[in-house]
């Protein structure tokens, strides 16, 4: 679980971090292809991609 500023500024898209501890975010979009290409040329090799979901939404798995 993200803290809620990510939540809040992200819902919606996808987001890349360096791992799946870390909460910062290198790339951000809604197509998440783009956000991996993005995150690697910033120079991370393998970044983990999530999708935030928009404030408010209840999803059930």
């Amino acid at each position: 679980m993200y803290p809620k500023k990510i939540n809040k500024k992200f819902g919606g898209k996808y987001i890349a971090t360096e791992s799946f501890t870390s909460n910062k975010v290198i790339a951000s979009g809604k197509d998440p292809a783009k956000v991996y290409k993005d995150a690697t040329k910033k120079g991370v090799q393998e970044p983990v991609i999530n999708y935030i979901h928009k404030e408010g939404v209840i999803c059930i798995y």
